[in-house]
């Protein structure tokens, strides 16, 4: 088996298993965030560079910085404030750190030695997954959409009555 897919794998089950056990949000932000990565060089080592991309690009991206904005609009008043710096206190990010360098060693040491040892067997083009998306899992990506544009509504109640405006 390859040792990038294996050590990528690795890395996303012990980001993700970090994300789950911490106790605060932002927290479990960060090691979210390396999960995804993870899952992305997971999705490169197995041929299919477009969804990798879209991992990097959609989830580590537009969605960790929605996450973001929404424990930023949640966390309101002075006693959030204390709360926030005590979230950029630097041992915070030494687990996240590691996991990410780890990554970017793995990924520099596939960079460097010109490609991956056994490629996959075929290459997922973009308008292969485009077919997919708007073909059989059409019903996945729309209930998907629903549930972001729930989660984003209920924020937004939540921050309203945080706020006292409701």
């Amino acid at each position: 088996m390859n040792a990038t897919f294996v050590i990528s794998a690795i890395i996303a089950v012990v980001a993700t298993a970090m994300m789950i056990t911490r106790p605060s949000a932002v927290h479990g932000l960060l090691y979210l965030t390396v999960s995804l990565l993870a899952v992305a060089l997971v999705f490169f080592v197995l041929g299919a560079p477009f969804a990798a991309a879209l991992e990097v690009i959609i989830y580590a991206g537009a969605i960790m910085v929605l996450f973001v904005f929404v424990i930023m609009m949640l966390n309101i008043g002075e006693a959030a404030a204390r709360l926030e710096s005590s979230w950029l206190h630097p041992a915070t990010w030494v687990g996240p750190s590691i996991l990410a360098l780890l990554l970017a060693i793995e990924l520099g040491a596939v960079a460097l030695s010109g490609g991956l040892p056994h490629p996959a067997t075929s290459v997922i083009s973009a308008h292969a997954v485009g077919v997919a998306l708007v073909g059989p899992y059409m019903l996945a990506v729309e209930l998907a959409s629903f549930l972001l544009l729930a989660g984003l509504v209920a924020a937004f109640h939540l921050g309203r009555s945080i706020m006292g405006t409701d």
